[in-house]
């Protein structure tokens, strides 16, 4: 008997029991990407919002700006996604209060971590990369599972087309294995307009093989100068 997604089968004296699963979350698939730099980081995403083939809307930004050098790209249950970005706003504007200063990107790559970890019991089902600048100016990228682990690297994708994404990045970009000693810089060695493009190649591929993914891209750079955000249009079927 084949095993489907919302039903359990229990071998019950040879007879088989269909027991329904209650399963809270509605996943969106959708794309997210994002490259660090030498002294900017660039993280993207789809506009694309669709369940299943039913496509609810083209035009849906999954980026989210936390802070003045940070922004959030995120995949999975939209209802959790919201919920995230509601409390890591009202807990940046505490810390705001409290040290009369932005948060740092890394620090709010650990609030983030932290904030995951405590639900982790009724987790968000969210798929989280942070992206910005660290102290030194230096882009830095941080990838996240549902519940909290993170690790800081040069490059990222998460949701439905990053299994067709991270195989280009991993030849393009090459990043040097964090068991190395001495530790290397995780950061690309592209000029931010080739990471540009780059992202844009990846998502015009990816577009092609993934129902999930298309409409329009939305890019968001992140250098000194501050924060630039561009579109590029994708396929539409």
């Amino acid at each position: 008997m084949a095993l489907r997604r919302d039903w359990v089968y229990e071998n019950n004296g040879g007879s088989a029991l269909n027991l329904p699963i209650s399963f809270p979350f509605q996943f969106i698939d959708t794309t997210c990407v994002a490259i660090a730099g030498s002294d900017y980081c660039v993280i993207a995403a789809d506009t694309r919002l669709s369940v299943g083939y039913s496509i609810y809307t083209r035009d849906y930004s999954k980026i989210c700006k936390l802070a003045e050098k940070c922004v959030m790209a995120t995949s999975g249950f939209q209802g959790d996604m919201k919920a995230l970005q509601k409390n890591l706003a009202a807990r940046h504007l505490i810390y705001q209060h409290q040290h009369n200063k932005q948060i740092s990107c890394p620090a709010m790559a650990q609030l983030l971590s932290n904030t995951l970890y405590y639900k982790r019991f009724f987790p968000y089902y969210t798929f989280n990369i942070l992206g910005g600048l660290d102290n030194d100016g230096k882009g830095c990228v941080f990838t996240y599972d549902a519940v909290g682990s993170y690790e800081r690297v040069g490059y990222s994708a998460q949701g439905s087309g990053a299994g067709l994404i991270i195989p280009v990045l991993d030849n393009q970009l090459k990043s040097p294995s964090p068991l190395l000693l001495p530790a290397k810089d995780a950061v690309t060695p592209l000029s931010e307009v080739e990471a540009v493009d780059l992202v844009k190649d990846v998502f015009a591929s990816a577009t092609e093989r993934d129902i999930y993914t298309g409409d329009k891209v939305e890019i968001v750079v992140i250098n000194a100068s501050g924060i630039r955000r561009e579109l590029m249009e994708l396929r539409k079927d």
